[in-house]
């Protein structure tokens, strides 16, 4: 049997740093948003445990976070390892969008369906948060609230529907590196004061602007383009725009002007809860 899913990106529409607790760990209070990038996974059945990866710049060894997603989910089900999977990456490294978060969702995803094992979504999203804290949104999509580390998912109303544009340098950027950058202060224990409304910031972009200063310059352009939105994703390093529609967002990547060589620029729709779980879903190819 072969299974086909795709791992969708996400950016941080909101990403209030709390402070830091006492495991070492921020305390965050984000608002994720799925968004029509995506890696390409396929499963098959196979004697033992191999990865396959499109891009060289990848690993394919045991750090790659789809093996360990492989390695935890058959460690929770009691059953042996055994699947030959293919990776085929269009999500950049290293630039906020969650890919490798993705990548091991749509692991579980789809080694449960290959494994014939019947997981409750609760049981996943645990071992999801134990790979890493983005990984819980990502069985989830369209827009959510992510508390804790980001591990902790409240779903929220979608968001209507809307291009976006994201602008990724040829450069990643560390989050390690970001928070460091930033400095924040103990966590008092306190939640983040809300309305109802999605905050307009992102508490990490200073932190993330003063390290590369490019990114600003991009943040700015995206918002004399005429973006409703334009923040930094995550810890970065692209940055991104929404418009009213993909029509709206497909202008306006046309007058983004020169852009440092190496640059990307992707025009691509938000994703509703449904339509998020339409793609991650593992589907039979022959």
């Amino acid at each position: 049997m072969k299974l086909v899913a795709e791992a969708f990106a996400k950016i941080n529409r909101s990403l209030l740093v709390l402070g830091v607790r006492p495991d070492g760990f921020h305390e965050l209070d984000t608002v994720f948003q799925a968004v029509g990038l995506t890696d390409r996974l396929t499963f098959e059945e196979s004697d033992g445990l191999t990865l396959e990866v499109d891009d060289p710049s990848v690993p394919a060894g045991p750090e790659n976070l789809v093996l360990r997603a492989a390695w935890a989910l058959a460690e929770a089900a009691g059953v042996a390892p055994r699947a030959s999977i293919r990776l085929e990456k269009r999500i950049p490294a290293g630039g906020g969008l969650g890919g490798g978060s993705s990548d091991a969702a749509v692991t579980l995803l789809g080694l449960s369906a290959l494994w014939g094992l019947d997981l409750p979504p609760e049981r996943l999203a645990r071992i999801g948060a134990g790979l890493g804290s983005d990984v819980p949104f990502f069985l989830f999509g369209g827009t959510a609230r992510g508390l804790g580390r980001g591990e902790r998912i409240e779903p929220l109303p979608d968001l209507p529907a809307r291009g976006a544009v994201l602008v990724t340098p040829p450069f990643p950027a560390a989050t390690p590196a970001v928070f460091r950058a930033l400095g924040a202060p103990p966590w008092d224990g306190r939640p983040a004061r809300r309305d109802g409304a999605v905050p307009d910031r992102n508490d990490l972009e200073p932190a993330a602007e003063a390290l590369f200063p490019e990114l600003r310059a991009l943040r700015e352009a995206l918002g004399a383009a005429g973006a409703v939105q334009a923040r930094l994703s995550g810890s970065g390093s692209t940055v991104f725009g929404l418009f009213p529609d993909l029509s709206a967002a497909a202008a306006a990547a046309g007058r983004l002007g020169e852009l440092a060589a190496g640059t990307a620029v992707r025009v691509v729709p938000t994703l509703t809860r449904a339509e998020s779980r339409a793609r991650s879903g593992p589907s039979r190819s022959e």
